[in-house]
C-alpha cells in the first residue's frame, strides 16, 4: 500500500456514496483513499482482476453524470473540480456498485481492507434499508435525466433549469438522509437479508456479517453442513465457542475435511452436536442466554445461500426458541 489514510468515520463515508444510474455506488479515488492506496495503484488491483468485475459491479461514469455530481454535492473533492472535457479532469472515475465493493474483500487483502469492507457493507445494508422505505423520494438519477437533456437540446434550457430548481426543492436534504440512515444504523433496528438466484458471494458476505455480531457465542442449526459451512466461519475471533447442530444429511461434510479444516484453522473452537431428528428449518443463535442474544432463521442453508432466492430474517420472539434449544445442547456429539 502506499498510502495511510484511514478512514473510520461512517458519518464520512456516507457522503462518499452516489445514486448514478439508479445504483448506489462510490468512486475509485474514495475506494482508494478508504483502503490507503493511491487512486492508480486502487486501479491497478481492479485491472489484474478485471474478471471478477463484471457491467454491474463496476463502470466508468459519463462526463455528464461527474458534472452532475460535481454540481449537487458541498463535498470539497467533488465540488472544485472543474469537470468537462479539456478540464483538469484527467481521467473519468469508475464507480463500484454495492457488489463491486463486496467483491473487492477478494481483490484487496490484509487486516485494513477487512475491517474496512466490513464497514462498507454494513453501511451499504442501512442505506439499501433506507432506499426501500423511501424509495418514493427523487434522487440524483433524475436530475441527471433532466440536466444531459438540457445539454442535448438547448431550447429547453430554460423549462428544465425550472424543473431541476423544483425538484432540487422537494429532495431531501443531506441532513435528513444522514438522520434517517443513522436510524437503521440502530443495532436494535431489525435486519433482514433478501438473496436472489446467482447471488452467492453476497450471500456468503451476509453470513460472515452476521457471524461478526457475536461476542461469545454462535449456534448453527442446520442438517445439511458441508466444508462451506465451516469456511465462513473461519474468520471468527479465536475466543469465540462455535456448536453445529446437525444430523448431517447426505453426509455433506466429511471427517477427513473436518480434520483438513481444524488443521489451517486450528484456533477456531468449533464443535457438533446432533439435532435429534425434530430440526426442518434452520438457524443461527447469536450469544445464547444472554443480553445480546439474536436468532436469524435461515431460507436456505449457507452452503446454498443465494443459488436460488433465499431470505434470512430476524426473530424477535426468542423466548420460545429457550426451551428448544436447551434440549439441543444436551444432545449427543455428532460423528461424521
Amino acid at each position: 500500500m502506499e498510502n495511510e489514510i484511514i478512514i473510520h468515520d461512517e458519518n464520512d463515508l456516507r457522503t462518499k456514496i452516489y445514486t448514478i444510474r439508479g445504483k448506489q455506488v462510490m468512486l475509485d479515488f474514495d475506494l482508494a483513499a478508504i483502503y490507503g492506496y493511491t487512486t492508480k495503484r486502487f486501479n491497478e488491483q481492479v485491472k489484474n482482476n478485471i474478471e471478477k468485475f463484471d457491467d454491474d459491479f463496476k463502470f466508468q461514469v459519463t462526463w455528464e453524470e461527474l458534472e452532475i455530481i460535481s454540481s449537487l454535492c458541498s463535498r470539497s473533492k467533488i465540488s472544485t473540480l472543474n469537470t468537462g472535457r479539456g478540464s483538469n479532469v484527467k481521467y473519468l472515475p469508475y464507480a463500484f456498485t454495492e457488489q463491486g465493493i463486496y467483491m473487492l474483500m477478494t481483490v484487496l487483502h490484509g487486516d485494513l481492507a477487512i475491517k474496512q469492507s466490513k464497514i462498507l457493507i454494513r453501511l451499504f445494508k442501512t442505506m439499501k434499508d433506507y432506499i426501500i422505505e423511501r424509495e418514493h423520494l427523487i434522487g440524483y438519477d433524475d436530475v441527471a435525466h433532466l440536466a444531459i437533456q438540457t445539454s442535448q437540446n438547448t431550447n429547453n434550457i430554460a423549462e428544465n433549469t425550472k424543473d431541476i430548481a423544483k425538484i432540487k426543492e422537494n429532495m431531501a436534504t443531506k441532513d435528513d438522509v444522514v438522520k434517517i440512515i443513522e436510524d437503521f444504523s440502530s443495532h436494535e433496528m431489525k435486519k433482514d437479508f433478501l438473496f436472489l438466484n446467482g447471488k452467492s458471494v453476497e450471500a456468503d458476505l451476509a453470513y460472515q456479517q452476521i457471524y461478526a455480531e457475536a461476542k461469545k457465542t454462535i449456534f448453527v442449526i442446520d442438517n445439511y453442513i458441508s466444508l462451506k459451512t465451516l469456511v465462513l466461519l473461519k474468520s471468527v475471533p479465536k475466543s469465540m465457542k462455535i456448536t453445529i447442530f446437525s444430523d448431517n444429511l447426505n453426509h455433506g461434510l466429511h471427517k477427513k475435511e473436518l480434520f483438513d479444516f481444524i488443521k489451517e484453522y486450528p484456533d477456531i473452537n468449533i464443535s457438533f452436536k446432533t439435532t435429534g431428528g425434530i430440526f426442518h428449518d434452520r438457524y443461527i443463535i447469536l450469544d445464547f442466554d444472554t443480553k445480546n442474544e439474536k436468532i436469524y432463521h435461515c431460507g436456505a442453508s449457507s452452503k446454498d445461500a443465494g443459488k436460488r432466492v433465499c431470505t434470512i430474517s430476524t426473530i424477535t420472539d426468542k423466548v420460545a426458541y429457550k426451551p428448544l434449544v436447551d434440549k439441543l445442547l444436551k444432545n449427543q456429539e455428532l460423528v461424521l
